[in-house]
């Protein structure tokens, strides 16, 4: 079953009837997907950028924009307008086929994976969830690989607690850690 009809057929109910909500319209849904990825110290190097664009692209299906430097910061020899980092917004059907992906395959396949903390979920019930290496996803061959890079991938929803956010993304089958 896909991700979308599992949230309009089961997720959808068992949220109103755990926090009561009256509509369904009120229950917290999945409204963005956004991966980032910052440079760093490689923000001049132009082989590194193009081969982070490209495992963007092959990751997410679409082609990422560039994150450009808002202003000058001389301590990391940042100048105003530089380019600092990439970044992919999901929306729709490609973000319910991201998450589950991330969920059923991702996840399973990231070295030494015992849950996501909770505490990536902030008090407006949104999960940023940090990867190390970009290795994990199943459209990057690790033997292609020039540069290894880390991403951040924040779910973005329409819930306003924090219990909320995380009974959603539980439904959603996000494993979590087990305290």
């Amino acid at each position: 079953m896909k991700l979308q009809e599992k949230y309009k057929k089961e997720i959808v109910p068992k949220l109103k009837e755990k926090f009561g909500y009256k509509n369904n319209m009120a229950v917290p849904k999945l409204t963005k997907v956004v991966i980032n990825v910052g440079f760093g110290r490689h923000a001049k190097e132009k082989a590194h950028i193009d081969s982070v664009v490209a495992g963007l692209t092959r990751i997410t299906g679409q082609k990422p924009i560039q994150t450009k430097a808002k202003k000058a910061i001389s301590a990391f020899k940042i100048r105003d307008g530089m380019i600092i980092g990439s970044c992919v917004t999901l929306r729709g059907a490609r973000m319910y086929d991201f998450v589950d992906k991330l969920v059923n395959i991702t996840f399973p396949r990231v070295r030494d994976f015992r849950g996501i903390s909770d505490k990536g979920i902030d008090k407006r019930g949104n999960l940023t969830i940090g990867f190390r290496e970009h290795l994990p996803f199943p459209e990057i061959k690790a033997d292609e690989v020039e540069n290894v890079f880390g991403l951040e991938i924040c779910l973005a929803t329409t819930a306003k607690e924090r219990e909320e956010g995380r009974e959603f993304f539980r439904l959603l089958g996000i494993p979590f850690k087990t305290n």
